[in-house]
């Protein structure tokens, strides 16, 4: 017994890790500053477009229906959401220094986990919403106003935050005794949780569990509404507005299938050393290229933002030549 507590002991004390190394692109060796300077034009066009998505949403009020206020949730999530990889990433490729703290990393994991947890739920939300006007147009107002989509959206962002507060904060109690090399760009869930030398049959199951539940069923739900819609579009009796119709509707089902399907290929398939490197670029696409999409499939399309951005910039102009004046 003796030898077994004192076996247990110098465990323990072997679980002092402080820091994590996010090996990320490390094999491209000649490509880290032509990936620098990717991502960060990335970063640049994805927090200009969803804080201006966010911006005209505030300040006209014609956009002040579920629609837009959906959107502009979605703007916001994406803003959040591109901060919480990128910047990171950013200055990995740029000093070559690729360690982060033990608290930095869950600090990155849980808003990640939360953000595409959110996101889920948001999707299905947005999705629901063009159902009802699209398919269901006589009961769109009594089914949607702005008090169900303060709601359903309020709900996506807690829901997500509350299963993520769960998986991480176990996640954070776990014995970590080397190595310390995490192979991705970010600190996620499955290669962080291969670091530990606790017991993590349990929590790789209930990981599972809070990842099927937070993807499969709003991904099936948003499918579900997106099919319903392109039908309804196909007895439109106009050539010009079904194939208008078809064209946005079909542009925000690509988005929504490339999201949801490298997420759940990441998450819910085996994960093997022959297919890490595909995972990791898999990742990019649900960690860079939605956010930045996003905005302009769902939101700069739209007429109304467009006329609204037009009166903004409209209004900014007129405010300069006013202030020209006023100095002259």
């Amino acid at each position: 017994m003796a030898d077994l507590e004192k076996g247990t002991g110098d465990w323990r004390n072997q679980t002092s890790i402080t820091e994590f190394i996010l090996l990320g692109f490390r094999n491209l060796h000649e490509l880290q500053i032509p990936l620098f300077l990717l991502f960060l034009v990335i970063y640049i066009m994805t927090m200009a477009g969803n804080i201006l998505i966010i911006a005209l949403v505030v300040a006209d009020q014609h956009l002040h229906t579920p629609m837009y206020l959906f959107l502009g949730n979605l703007s916001c999530l994406e803003t959040c959401y591109s901060s919480t990889i990128l910047p990171r990433t950013l200055a990995g490729l740029l000093t070559g220094d690729r360690t982060i703290s033990f608290i930095e990393c869950i600090t990155q994991l849980y808003f990640f986990g939360s953000m595409v947890s959110v996101e889920c739920c948001l999707l299905s939300a947005m999705s629901y919403d063009r159902y009802l006007a699209i398919c269901k147009p006589l009961y769109y107002a009594a089914l949607m106003n702005n008090s169900v989509c303060f709601r359903l959206a309020a709900g996506s962002w807690v829901s997500g935050f509350v299963a993520c507060t769960i998986t991480t904060c176990w996640i954070s109690q776990i014995i970590y005794c080397g190595p310390n090399e995490i192979d991705h760009f970010f600190c996620d869930y499955t290669p962080l949780v291969k670091l530990s030398c606790s017991d993590t049959h349990l929590m790789a199951l209930v990981i599972f569990l809070f990842t099927s539940i937070l993807t499969l069923p709003p991904f099936l739900l948003t499918l579900a509404s997106y099919v319903c819609i392109i039908a309804t579009i196909h007895r439109i009796p106009s050539t010009a507005g079904r194939q208008k119709a078809f064209s946005t509707c079909s542009s925000h089902l690509i988005v929504v299938t490339i999201f949801y399907g490298t997420l759940i290929i990441v998450y819910l398939l085996p994960d093997t050393d022959t297919l890490r490197d595909l995972y990791k670029v898999f990742s990019l696409f649900y960690t860079v290229l939605t956010p930045l999409v996003n905005p302009l499939i769902y939101s700069l399309r739209n007429r109304e933002v467009k006329e609204a951005l037009r009166k903004a910039a409209s209004e900014a102009m007129n405010f300069i030549t006013n202030s020209n004046l006023f100095c002259m």
